[in-house]
């Protein structure tokens, strides 16, 4: 049982991280990072504008992940139908996250970006303004991230009955690319040009042997626990 979970513990940190390297994601996180910290010298700055940002995001993840998995199990009726029937609608639920991750499948959620406007607010507000403009981009769901998250974060949490220390590694994870690129922004915008196209090529690659992963081991769930088979 606990080499199980922590199977599920190190996938959430991976689903984190691939949350936050998605190109929606990515390029919200950059230019949030380097919006809040202006004067990109100001090492100081830069740096505390990428923890209390990359904060804002893992208390929000945790918050709503937590919120729902507690809500669930709350809820006795649910709570039994989902321990006795988890891994049979995990099957199906990790072939259509893989899809997405793979473009398969398109999902449209209409206007998920943040106005500039909107961050200039948040930017006169200073260094706590940072940790806030994090809660409020957590919850900018794109395709990509939105299928993660509730595709794949949560039926792990309720798999493990992990309201708690799932979802705060699956923050974790959303938070080191963060971390890195508020310290990598201290050494000049050229640097940061270099690291976001790597970035963007590993996120390519590491995206879609995620997908095919999560397909084949939907095929697995569904053979095992749907058809029998296995």
């Amino acid at each position: 049982m606990m080499e199980s979970f922590l199977i599920g513990a190190v996938s959430s940190f991976w689903l984190g991280v691939l949350t936050s390297i998605s190109p929606c994601p990515l390029a919200t996180n950059i230019a949030a990072i380097s919006f809040i910290g202006k004067n990109v010298g100001q090492t100081k700055r830069a740096v505390l504008s990428g923890i209390l940002y990359s904060l804002g995001r893992m208390i929000t993840y945790l918050v709503l992940a937590a919120v729902i998995v507690a809500g669930v199990f709350s809820i006795p009726m649910v709570s039994i139908f989902l321990q006795k029937y988890i891994n049979k609608i995990l099957g199906p639920l990790l072939i259509l996250v893989g899809m997405v991750l793979l473009e398969l499948l398109q999902i449209n959620l209409g206007g998920y970006g943040i106005s500039e406007r909107f961050q200039q607010r948040f930017q006169r507000g200073g260094l706590l303004s940072a940790g806030l403009l994090g809660m409020v981009f957590a919850l900018a769901f794109c395709p990509v991230s939105a299928a993660l998250f509730f595709g794949s974060l949560i039926p792990l949490s309720l798999k493990y009955q992990s309201a708690v220390v799932i979802p705060s590694l699956y923050g974790m994870g959303t938070a080191l690319p963060v971390l890195i690129f508020a310290f990598v922004l201290t050494a000049g915008a050229q640097l940061v040009g270099r690291v976001f196209n790597k970035l963007t090529e590993f996120e390519y690659w590491a995206r879609r042997i995620t997908g095919v992963l999560f397909i084949c081991v939907g095929i697995y769930f569904c053979l095992a626990y749907i058809f029998r088979v296995l």
